[in-house]
């Protein structure tokens, strides 16, 4: 969303992406300037920046720092969908720029995909299909496994875990999670038992993944994890190409310490033509489908339209990842102290000699 200063509000949005009709109509439902542009690529949106207080883009826009910098009067970044790894929030927040995303609104399309992913090579659905296709009936040759019982290690609890677990409890299976910001009260809440990753690893039958990529899980799940598996482990990847080591992956599969994986994502998107787990004979793939349904692009693209709606206008922080959360009925109370800041700020600077280093804040009362 690039949002333009020609309203009653001065606030201009544009879109980038799919389901931008619904969010278009949302914003100017309220008097928002929309534009809707598709087909940029990261230079063509530095071109454009310029103008714009909003911008709302999917997983395909890079939002670099170059970017960033060209965008003189952008307030805030709505992601339509949770995984941020194509914006640079370090530098939105050195530039003061919001960064929102809508964690809820594909949590139950992600996890139902995961689950499809799980069954499919449980019951080998894919290559039994694609062998009827061929005129053959090798019912001996895709003997699956029962998922009752089966211990599945899911990596991540948060949003769309949460709802993996539960899934996979109403199959009768029994969880494991591995998750360092699970509590024990939460865990209990998902009547769960949390465990180490080694551990984890060594006692799932079934390992999948539901982490953001950051430093610290891009390629968590490698050589030294596979090594500890048991044999024929089915390992699903429906979060974030990386997050798993592909070569990795492809090595334990070789070996058979991996009997089967499902993946929806890829470090490149789309992968290589000759991409090896893609031609793997135990790999099922999809094409980034895990919030590809109709309902969830709706909810993404309504959520995403009323939070960047609610920032602009009333001030209202929900769903940032670079600032705190702010209520309307906070931001009555706080505001004046930000725009305070802000011209204090902008006076020290004009005072100071050189370069600032440090600041330091002393406040009384409440």
């Amino acid at each position: 969303i690039c949002v333009r200063r020609k309203t009653e509000y001065g606030i201009s949005l544009g879109l980038l992406g799919s389901e931008m009709g619904i969010r278009d109509r949302c914003l100017k439902q309220v008097g928002i300037e929309v534009d809707v542009i598709t087909g940029l690529d990261k230079d063509g949106l530095r071109g454009i920046i310029g103008g714009y207080d909003g911008l709302v883009v999917r997983s395909s826009s890079k939002v670099t720092s170059k970017v960033i910098a060209a965008a003189d009067s952008l307030k805030v970044i709505g992601r339509a969908g949770i995984g941020v790894d194509n914006i640079d929030i370090p530098a939105a927040t050195k530039s003061g720029v919001v960064v929102v995303n809508t964690p809820e609104g594909n949590n139950i399309t992600a996890a139902e995909h995961a689950i499809a992913l799980i069954v499919s090579l449980a019951r080998h659905i894919p290559q039994a299909t694609a062998s009827m296709k061929k005129g053959l009936w090798e019912k001996k040759k895709f003997q699956g496994m029962e998922l009752y019982n089966r211990t599945p290690g899911v990596l991540g609890a948060g949003n769309i875990g949460r709802f993996v677990v539960s899934r996979a409890k109403g199959l009768g299976m029994k969880v494991i999670v591995h998750d360092p910001y699970l509590t024990a009260a939460a865990a209990a809440r998902l009547e769960v038992e949390r465990v180490e990753l080694d551990e984890m690893m060594s006692r799932a039958d079934i390992v999948t993944v539901h982490v953001p990529k950051t430093k610290e899980t891009t390629g968590i799940l490698g050589r030294e994890q596979f090594k500890l598996a048991k044999p024929g482990l089915i390992v699903i990847n429906a979060a974030r190409g990386g997050i798993v080591d592909e070569e990795a992956l492809f090595e334990a599969l070789e070996s058979g310490q991996v009997g089967a994986a499902g993946l929806d994502v890829f470090v490149t998107e789309p992968p290589a033509e000759n991409h090896p787990l893609v031609g793997h004979p135990n790999v099922i793939c999809t094409p980034h489908l895990g919030a590809s349904t109709e309902q969830a692009q709706i909810n993404v693209a309504v959520a995403v339209a009323e939070q960047l709606r609610d920032f602009l206008l009333e001030g209202e922080v929900r769903n940032s990842l670079n600032v705190p959360t702010v209520s309307p009925e906070q931001m009555a109370v706080v505001g004046p102290y930000i725009h305070l800041g802000e011209k204090l700020g902008s006076f020290q600077g004009q005072l100071a000699q050189g370069r600032i280093d440090t600041v330091q804040v002393e406040y009384l009362g409440d």
